[in-house]
């Protein structure tokens, strides 16, 4: 285990939360935890922010090649990982509590903030995948509830409780995008 990997664990530290106090990228952090020695600026930001000496990061050896290529190519993915700005994701969430009502608009605005904020990661698709279903879900649930035929306010009932189905969908997923960077209700694959 790497020397940053056992400090940053050893403070209840996440990849992401290191980032964002350090204001170094995540995949600068996975490179040196996976075997590269940090130099200079990177070593004297992250040894202030983690509040130890620039000597208790670097390594008693140099890595190898193996470790060098190891990371290139699990980094390459993650890359866009890295990227991923949280107020943006949470704003794109949140564009589709405006357009609760009108479940077509509610798929459409999250889908051109996700393009216009630059946001076409995993997080943000996953958004708009749980859109898109209860888009779907929604008419399905409200037509068998006038196929019951259980009257006029069964059917208000009805319709108040789809709104509020997604109404909860969008702030608890938001809830959860500032606790934990991620989202509570969601697919296990992406429609888009």
């Amino acid at each position: 285990m790497s020397k940053l990997k056992a400090i940053r664990e050893q403070k209840n530290l996440t990849q992401e939360e290191l980032s964002e106090q350090s204001k170094i990228s995540v995949r600068t952090i996975q490179r040196i935890e996976s075997g590269t020695e940090p130099k200079g600026h990177t070593l004297r930001i992250l040894a202030q922010t983690l509040g130890i000496e620039e000597s208790a990061l670097l390594e008693d050896k140099a890595p190898s090649k193996v470790i060098t290529e190891t990371v290139e190519i699990e980094t390459g993915a993650e890359e866009q990982e890295a990227s991923i700005n949280y107020s943006y994701i949470k704003i794109i969430n949140l564009s589709s509590l405006i357009f609760t009502l009108l479940p077509p608009l509610n798929i459409f605005a999250p889908l051109i903030l996700m393009f216009t904020l630059k946001q076409k990661n995993a997080l943000a698709r996953q958004i708009i995948s749980v859109q898109m279903i209860w888009t779907v879900i929604a008419p399905i649930i409200f037509m068998l509830g006038i196929f019951l035929k259980f009257g006029k306010q069964f059917t208000l009932v009805l319709m108040i409780l789809i709104v509020l189905s997604n109404v909860f969908i969008i702030l608890r997923n938001a809830a959860e995008i500032d606790r934990r960077k991620k989202l509570y209700i969601k697919l296990k694959f992406n429609m888009i």
